[in-house]
């Protein structure tokens, strides 16, 4: 160490430090078959996956990648921190999932080992979206052209394809959703997640148009954005 004026102390930089990822990985495969990892530091055959840190791309990327994002305050424990709202959070894991990347959620705890009641809030939040709408989200993959104006989409490998409605600020759930890039294949359902029974759909171009009945609009299954699956697509 080296004494940095009335700052403290800096550690002197190794340069040239071995780890042994090589080794490290293989031991990790041996447990679990498939796992993927990301040295950060060195480019190459370690680095599956790439992380771009609190930012979202602007559109797909042909490789795996997670988004790790602060959802308050900083990356360690900032006193007072401002966290998200519900429909920030829930707006940025549809937009990370439609583009076919990973959210990374960072939340900080306090020197206590507990989090602020903002973080609280917004768990609470994504729990109770996530517990109508968590089907959509598992197990998809990124679909062109991933969004359109305020409607992201994802596809399943059952053939089946989910349309997030990302409400504004305030916005009811419309009476009609239209989406023109997509359109159920004949005698495919379409159904509103969180709710029984199915839509009536038409034809719209080459897409098609859905109506959501009063009684949902009025009492909704969830907030901040809803989720139209439809069992089967006409591939293009």
């Amino acid at each position: 160490f080296e004494e940095a004026g009335t700052g403290g102390f800096i550690k002197h930089r190794i340069v040239d430090q071995d780890i042994r990822m090589d080794e490290l990985v293989a031991k990790a495969r041996e447990k679990q078959p498939g796992l993927i990892v990301v040295d950060r530091a060195v480019h190459g055959k370690n680095q599956n996956y790439l992380t771009p840190e609190n930012r979202v791309p602007e559109k797909a990327l042909p490789y795996p990648w997670e988004s790790c994002i602060i959802s308050g305050g900083g990356w360690a424990h900032t006193p007072g921190a401002k966290y998200m709202s519900g429909r920030e959070g829930v707006h940025l894991l549809v937009d990370i999932v439609a583009k076919g990347g990973n959210l990374l959620l960072n939340i900080a705890p306090t020197p206590e080992g507990t989090f602020q009641q903002g973080a609280y809030d917004l768990l609470k939040e994504y729990a109770g979206w996530m517990e109508v709408n968590g089907e959509a989200i598992y197990n998809s993959r990124a679909i062109a052209p991933y969004k359109e104006n305020n409607v992201a989409m994802v596809k399943h490998s059952d053939g089946s394809m989910a349309f997030f409605y990302l409400a504004e600020e305030g916005e009811e759930m419309p009476a009609e959703i239209t989406i023109t890039s997509h359109q159920p294949a004949p005698g495919a359902e379409v159904t509103l997640l969180g709710a029984k029974g199915a839509l009536k759909w038409e034809k719209a171009g080459n897409g098609f148009k859905v109506s959501i009945p009063q009684r949902w609009r009025e009492n909704p299954p969830c907030k901040y954005a809803w989720t139209i699956k439809v069992s089967d697509v006409i591939t293009k």
